[in-house]
């Protein structure tokens, strides 16, 4: 049997063939050919079945640019930390450790787990002096992500905040990575009242029914290091 050159079966390729090459061609496909049937048939039937092969074949071929080298993206394996506001209340902080310093720290023998620190900030931008608004959640290292209540603004500073994401290392806090600032609503305690009887945000936070802790019952802080 001649060999189709173009390694796809044409009409006038087929019509090159004679009936018993055609017959044998139709075995391969697994095509059944009725004794006798005309070769403009059996021609239709083998056109028919091919298309159908190739369109298989294209739909499985690899598009050569998924198959380029990529390059990973430059945010790529960094430690990060980052900050949704949920409502006047809330946010959500979600974080990363980058893996060769998430590894150096956890196996480390006086690796005592991560802690997330609210920073007020003052007008310029600055950390706020008011040592008092600062507090710290400990997170451990399965941790990835920590919803925040922020109940207790004050006039103190001017309601914009970063997060600072840290390691502890025995009785020491190092830094490892700050989320970018974020302001929420000042509320005092009057506007707190009458918003809860118009603002549905204020009364899903659930701020009628937080147990504020005051600075004086905390736990001590640990020792920061930069």
């Amino acid at each position: 049997m001649e060999e189709n050159p173009n390694a796809s079966v044409s009409r006038s390729w087929l019509e090159s063939l004679s009936t018993d090459e055609l017959i044998r061609l139709a075995d391969t496909y697994g095509i059944d050919i009725p004794f006798g049937l005309e070769r403009i048939f059996i021609i239709e039937e083998l056109l028919e079945c091919a298309n159908a092969e190739q369109a298989v074949e294209s739909d499985l071929e690899v598009n050569p640019s998924y198959s380029e080298t990529v390059l990973l993206p430059k945010q790529y394996n960094i430690s990060y930390i980052d900050v949704i506001i949920r409502d006047p209340l809330w946010v959500f902080v979600f974080w990363e450790v980058k893996g060769h310093d998430k590894e150096l720290h956890e196996n480390a023998p006086d690796f005592n787990g991560y802690c997330l620190r609210l920073v007020p900030l003052d007008e310029a931008g600055n950390e706020s002096k008011a040592k008092e608004n600062f507090f710290t959640v400990p997170v451990t290292k399965e941790d990835y992500a920590r919803y925040l209540g922020l109940p207790e603004h004050t006039e103190q500073n001017s309601n914009s905040y970063i997060i600072k994401l840290g390691v502890i290392r025995g009785d020491s806090e190092f830094h490892i990575a700050s989320s970018l600032p974020f302001h929420l609503p000042l509320l005092s305690e009057n506007e707190i009242t009458a918003a809860l009887a118009g603002n549905p945000l204020i009364r899903l936070s659930g701020i009628q029914d937080l147990s504020i802790t005051k600075k004086t019952d905390r736990q001590p802080r640990v020792k920061r290091q930069q």
